[in-house]
């Protein structure tokens, strides 16, 4: 099941994650993910990425950050965007969308 954020809205709909998981390409093609606080600024995400992280985001800028919900059985946030490492190495993430996600089933009890 999801629902559509409208970027406009980021703001209120990140209040409840205090962090997120930063989803960057690595030169081999897989994932690299980098947990980071939650800091949206003027519509900016902002985060320190780490060498590896920024290195990813130098050759390839399109990103998604994963926010899990601290409650269980709650929804993920999922923003896709465009980054940026400034000169200073900090990471800016431009929104490009977002959307509120879970799984339509609840799972079934392990055992």
């Amino acid at each position: 099941m999801s629902i559509p954020v409208p970027v406009t809205e980021l703001a209120t709909a990140l209040a409840p994650y205090p962090w997120g998981y930063l989803m960057t390409v690595r030169d081999d093609l897989r994932a690299q993910c980098l947990a980071v606080p939650t800091d949206l600024r003027d519509g900016v995400l902002h985060a320190e990425g780490g060498r590896s992280t920024n290195a990813n985001l130098a050759a390839r800028p399109e990103v998604t950050m994963v926010f899990p919900h601290p409650s269980p059985g709650e929804y993920t946030l999922i923003v896709d965007g465009t980054a940026l490492v400034t000169p200073a190495g900090m990471v800016e993430l431009r929104p490009t969308a977002a959307i509120l996600h879970r799984p339509a089933v609840a799972a079934p009890p392990a055992g």
